[in-house]
């Protein structure tokens, strides 16, 4: 292995002293904590009922926990199988196939943006993830 050029070095090391020192100086900005809405909300007249969203909101988080436990094992199970060589093991054939789907080689294209001067790569931002968070309901009293 190449030893670090000093320069590197201190960067390392300044970056491993601020993390402990100021970490959040070490985060650039970040995205804001809400996206805008998409144009496609309901209407006011068109809104579902207040048991119907919370129902829905209810099915979101248990099934995204659900996903999260299952991306869980499946990455855990991954982790073994992958370092396998294709063969059958215990009634189970372990093998590889080509994948069918492809994508942008962002390293190619830079590249070629770079070798013809035509700048940065234009990128725009992925959709908005939505969330559901469970909050205490507010019960406002009437004032007499």
């Amino acid at each position: 292995m190449a030893p670090r050029r000093p320069s590197r070095l201190f960067s390392a090391v300044s970056g491993a002293v601020r993390s402990v020192v100021a970490p959040a100086a070490l985060v650039r900005e970040q995205a804001p904590a809400t996206a805008p809405d998409p144009t496609d909300v309901y209407a006011a007249d068109d809104m579902p009922a207040v048991e119907t969203i919370a129902a829905a909101a209810a099915e979101l988080e248990r099934s995204a926990d659900q996903a999260r436990r299952a991306d869980r094992g499946k990455r855990a199970a991954k982790k073994v199988l992958d370092k396998l060589p294709a063969g059958v093991y215990g009634g189970w054939k372990v093998f590889r196939t080509p994948s069918s789907r492809s994508t942008p080689d962002l390293a190619e294209i830079t590249r070629i943006f770079k070798a013809n001067g035509l700048g940065k790569v234009p990128m725009r931002p992925c959709s908005p993830s939505l969330k559901v968070e469970r909050v205490e309901a507010l019960v406002l009293a009437e004032v007499a």
